[in-house]
């Protein structure tokens, strides 16, 4: 009989024991080891049926067994020193209250996020994009940067995935009971639930309750419009993680954007906690929060919409993680409009202002839609990619925003992404460091990286760093078994077919793992390319390879689920089902173990269509080596010495089976020649694998500190975050509206800017070559209409020239006014020009606007230079 009505019955903790509700309500036990290990001892096999979660565990947690633990006084000693340790971790000052120009950072930062990966406790991610945010969060608060997490809270989260017996994906999806997770409602003083509402059309109203999550020092809030008042079209609003149609990620994306703000604001006045000086969006999902701010400024400080805008823009940090322009949310115009204008939210913001921010004004843009990540840009001063080479790839991407401006001139950063060490590190591995450094140096090491401690790694004896890497692997092999065995359950087989699982895999072979969600581009099939090669690689007698495979094709993306069917019943083949193993769903417990199990981690995306590939930073940590192509982050950090580059064929454009042929067979051959024979090769006197070895200690000296989740808040911090601060600062109202005029009359002049005349004097004769070190003088006339030398930057950019005369690392350098203006407002320009580089040289000239309040002379896409059929200049230096 079914129940009709759940509710979760808590047991009363003894008085003794209450501290424990209190250090399970933070998640930072999700990552510290000492507390986990507190709760374990509370009852071992209760927590291994929790699955490590706090909260069920002390939801089971039988009376007499609560009595008991609160007469133990070892127990109770453990707890408080657990306790204090939380109590200072929380309230004491880190590295951000230090920072030598601490006074210049944001007292706060939203930052905004659709999914997020702190726990497998709270599972409120897909893939990298929430792992990242969990660890963002995370890292800010091992190092104290007073950030607020603003996110939806998925009742049914993401898909759990199993597989049918003929290894076809198939979803579930799980009711989440907020109460059984470790979440409280934030309350107003009355007590009362705390909640934010949204209008919709047709008279309809959306609201949503705020679920509060402590992550260590961080509150994470996030939005449930599982609320009663709501219609039961509303309530659906966040049912699951990036599903349903246009309408409802249009919904999802309002109330996070809009709605965040709106929580935000509301945690802060219960709290008191201060208001965020900058807002960092994390993706063009959460974009429309800008709008928010918009509707504030103008209501709450009489801002028209342009001075509104410059005002938003000052604060706002956005990041890009997609390389493609499908992994963009885009929506229809009709839908946008009907959602913002008459009866929709947002009444005071003209819903044609609020278009031409999404609108996709560039060549090749679909004037019909609406584009998230491009009003995420217009609405956001500073935005960056994940890593060295994403940032390149979105700055090509989005260059059509700043016509007339190179690819590299467009004003996108790069902050590489990282991983949080403690949740990602296995307990073995950081015990090995621990006791070469201590562990709470090994603690500070990894909360804030770039620590000379690293080096103290290469210290460590190659018996112990070999001995934790067989027992993790072993772990490993167990894990998989154990998995490999509910798998094959799920899908419908009995114990008595099952005998061979319990030979899966051989703790003492060449492990490779491979785990990420898949899209086609991932190419989770590269591998089976030449099934018979696969084949003799995994059975090789002397030097043979296992292989870990598993990932996630989102629901309505067939050809991923053809992908993994096609993985599926290549392991299920009884040759090799021992040496090669797909794992469904795919999560952070199992990442916990297959990371530091592998012995290698493979990746062979498209390139450059991986933004980042994180996970090879996890397994970097636990002395994992890398075999990838050269993208995302391994693009920016590979070394021979601690990985292996699959070469790519990047130049045969549309042809992609022969483009996965050869890259396949590269993969093959590097394997075949060059790790196995690595791995195996056990010649010296020890008997152990030493230069294998010295690639582990390599990958954890060398890539340790560099892939830090704390290494990349700190950039953020001091590259994005500090300088936000200062421009939201510098933009009082009188200055928004000044700066919204300046852009208006510079918006107006520009079409009448140019360069008129270019002319070199210099000092030896050029016209065929020039001396290394010589400098001509440049003189130039230019028409400003009615701007003034304040108005604009003139500038002299010069460098090495290609075969078609396009400037590559140019190198720009100012010209100063000489004379003007003259009656039609022309000025003549002049500077010098150093010819500091030899071989094919050139130069141009071009006139940008200027002004203290702008973050770039990018900022408003407008340029002026010479016509392109005018030859301005070049010579040969020798």
């Amino acid at each position: 009989m079914k129940a009709i009505r759940r509710f979760t019955v808590r047991p009363v903790l003894p008085e003794s024991l209450m501290p424990l509700a209190e250090l399970a309500r933070n998640l930072r036990w999700s990552w510290h080891t000492e507390t986990r290990e507190l709760f374990e001892s509370v009852d071992p096999e209760g927590w291994q049926a929790a699955g490590g979660d706090p909260v069920r565990l002390l939801g089971a947690v039988p009376a007499a067994r609560l009595e008991e633990l609160a007469a133990d006084r070892r127990f109770l000693r453990r707890l408080a020193v657990a306790v204090a340790d939380l109590d200072d971790y929380v309230h004491g000052g880190r590295w951000y209250q230090s920072h030598e120009h601490s006074a210049e950072l944001p007292a706060a930062i939203a930052y905004f996020s659709p999914e997020f990966g702190i726990t497998a406790a709270l599972p409120q991610y897909s893939g990298g994009l929430g792992i990242l945010a969990g660890d963002h969060l995370k890292a800010a608060s091992d190092l104290g940067v007073p950030i607020v997490g603003v996110g939806l809270l998925y009742r049914h989260g993401y898909f759990r995935q199993s597989l049918s017996r003929d290894g076809w994906q198939q979803e579930h999806y799980p009711v989440l009971d907020p109460h059984e997770l470790p979440l409280a409602l934030l309350r107003h003083e009355d007590g009362t639930p705390a909640r934010v509402s949204l209008t919709l059309p047709g008279g309809r109203s959306l609201h949503a309750h705020i679920w509060q999550a402590h992550v260590g020092r961080v509150p994470l809030l996030l939005l449930d419009s599982d609320v009663e008042d709501n219609d039961a079209g509303a309530r659906e609003v966040t049912d699951r993680l990036y599903g349903g149609g246009s309408d409802h990620r249009l919904l999802q994306e309002m109330l996070l954007g809009i709605g965040g703000v709106r929580a935000v604001r509301t945690y802060c006045a219960i709290t008191g906690h201060p208001d965020p000086e900058v807002f960092h969006t994390n993706e063009g999902h959460a974009g429309f929060l800008g709008l928010e701010r918009i509707r504030e400024l103008e209501g709450e400080r009489g801002l028209g919409f342009d001075a509104a805008v410059e005002a938003v823009r000052a604060g706002t940090v956005f990041t890009t993680h997609t390389p493609v322009p499908a992994g963009i949310d885009r929506f229809e115009r009709s839908l946008v409009a009907r959602h913002f204008g008459e009866g929709g939210e947002l009444p005071s913001v003209p819903v044609d202002r609020i278009l031409e921010l999404g609108a996709e004004t560039y060549p090749g843009g679909d004037p019909g839609v609406f584009n998230m990540a491009v009003m995420g840009l217009r609405l956001a001063q500073r935005a960056n990619g994940v890593s060295t080479l994403h940032g390149a790839v979105s700055r090509g991407m989005f260059a059509g925003l700043w016509p007339g401006f190179d690819a590299a001139d467009v004003p996108i950063v790069s902050v590489t992404n990282g991983v949080h060490a403690p949740t990602w590190v296995a307990p073995e591995v950081m015990r090995l460091g621990a006791r070469q450094i201590g562990t709470g140096r090994t603690e500070d090491a990894l909360a804030v990286g770039g620590s000379p401690r690293w080096d103290a790694v290469a210290q460590i004896a190659d018996q112990e760093v070999w001995d934790v890497r067989r027992v993790l692997r072993e772990q490993l092999v167990q894990e998989v078994r154990d998995r490999l065995r509910a798998s094959w359950k799920q899908r419908g087989a009995a114990d008595a077919e099952l005998g061979w699982v319990d030979s899966v895999l051989d703790p003492d072979v060449l492990t490779i793992g491979f785990a990420r969600r898949v899209p086609s581009y991932k190419r989770l099939t590269l591998m089976l390319r030449d099934p018979e090669r696969l084949r003799r690689l995994l059975l090789d007698p002397d030097r043979p390879v296992q292989i870990v495979v598993a990932g996630k094709a989102h629901p309505a993306d067939d050809g991923g689920k053809r992908l993994v069917q096609e993985l599926v019943r290549f392991s299920d083949d009884p040759r090799v089902r021992h040496r090669i193993v797909f794992l469904p769903d795919y999560g952070m417990a199992m990442a916990q173990k297959l990371y530091p199990g592998c012995d290698v981690w493979l990746n062979n995306p498209l390139r450059p269509l991986e933004a980042c590939g994180t996970s090879g930073m996890k397994a970097a940590l636990n002395g994992c080596l890398n075999l990838s192509v050269l993208d995302g982050w391994w693009d920016e950090w590979f070394e021979p010495d601690f990985g292996w580059a699959i070469p790519t064929a990047d130049g045969l454009g549309t042809d992609e089976d022969r483009r996965d042929d050869l890259e396949a067979n590269a993969l093959y051959e590097l394997i075949e020649s060059r790790v196995a024979p690595r791995f195996y090769d056990r010649t010296g006197r020890s008997g152990l694998p030493v230069r294998w070895i010295e690639m582990v200690r390599r990958t954890l000296v060398s890539l340790g500190p560099k892939v830090l989740a704390g290494r990349m808040v700190r950039e953020y911090v001091e590259r994005l975050y500090a300088p936000a601060a200062l421009s939201h600062r510098a933009l009082d109202p009188a200055a928004a509206r000044d700066l919204a005029w300046w852009k208006g009359r510079a918006r107006a002049a520009w079409p009448r800017v140019a360069v008129e005349h270019v002319e070199a004097v210099a000092e030896a004769p050029v016209g065929g070559t020039a001396e290394l070190g010589a400098t001509l003088t440049l003189r130039v006339r230019v028409a400003l209409d009615s701007l003034t030398p304040e108005d604009v930057e003139v500038q002299a950019v010069a460098g090495r020239v290609d075969a078609q005369d396009v400037i590559r690392d140019g190198r720009s350098f100012p010209l100063k006014p000489a004379a003007g203006p003259d009656l039609e407002g022309r000025w003549v320009y002049e500077g010098p020009l150093a010819l500091d580089r030899t071989g094919p040289f050139g130069y141009t000239v071009r006139v940008l606007p200027a002004h203290p309040l702008l973050a770039t002379p990018a900022e408003l896409g407008l340029v002026a230079a010479p016509p392109d059929a005018e030859p301005v200049g070049g010579v040969l230096l020798r």
